[in-house]
């Protein structure tokens, strides 16, 4: 079993808010830079310029129990799931991202990916929080 570690993030902005902002893919690039500088549609599936090259992201997403579950295949070709989930937090929400260390991934590497996810989440909430303002 890998290494798992649960990032979140409050934002105070109820769950369909938060929700209908991050499951936009097209709003990828202005929060989720360890993900995506870019995202276009080819066909049915979601291209994101990353830093890692060009990923293919799948979303699986249930609004109403706040799924945000999303595949990404690397250049290699090598599949990472993420878990990401929007739960309500009084009136506004806790957007839990599960980061696991995988195989051959150092604790530094590890580290350095949980404070991109960190950053990203921040992002999330402060675009959320303008635009819902």
């Amino acid at each position: 079993m890998f290494t798992a570690r649960h990032i979140s993030e409050s934002i105070d902005r109820p769950p369909s808010v938060v929700m209908a902002i991050a499951r936009d893919p097209l709003s990828l690039p202005e929060w989720a830079a360890g993900l995506a500088d870019g995202i276009r549609r080819e066909g049915d599936a979601w291209i994101a310029t990353s830093p890692m090259g060009e990923v293919r992201v799948e979303f699986r997403t249930d609004l109403e129990r706040g799924i945000l579950d999303h595949d990404v295949t690397m250049p290699d070709g090598t599949v990472v799931t993420n878990a990401m989930r929007v739960l309500p937090n009084d009136g506004g929400s806790e957007v839990v991202f599960t980061l696991f260390q995988r195989d051959g991934m150092s604790d530094a590497e590890f580290d350095a990916d949980a404070a991109a996810v960190a950053a990203d989440l921040r992002s999330l909430r402060e675009l959320c929080e303008r635009m819902a303002g």
